[in-house]
């Protein structure tokens, strides 16, 4: 996964392209992340409602803040 434009918005948005440390569950938090991403992203594209593209955004977002602090999680060290 060197090339960017090979990603889905979803991996890209959940970054997991990086893991210095190789972490395997890091990786799959990453990658379950960025499936839901996908699916909430393809539901905006397809909707011309600007209040349902509002939400989705927001859980966008969200999702995006969940994933971090799950990764924060499995790679805290103190």
């Amino acid at each position: 996964m060197n090339d960017l434009s090979e990603l889905t918005f979803g991996q890209k948005a959940c970054g997991v392209s990086f893991n210095p440390d190789g972490n395997p569950v890091v990786a799959m938090m990453k990658t379950q992340f960025a499936a839901l991403v996908d699916i909430l992203h393809t539901n905006q594209e397809m909707t011309l409602n600007p209040e349902i593209k509002r939400m989705l955004s927001i859980a966008i977002t969200e999702t995006q803040t969940a994933q971090m602090w799950a990764v924060k999680a499995i790679t805290w060290k103190y």
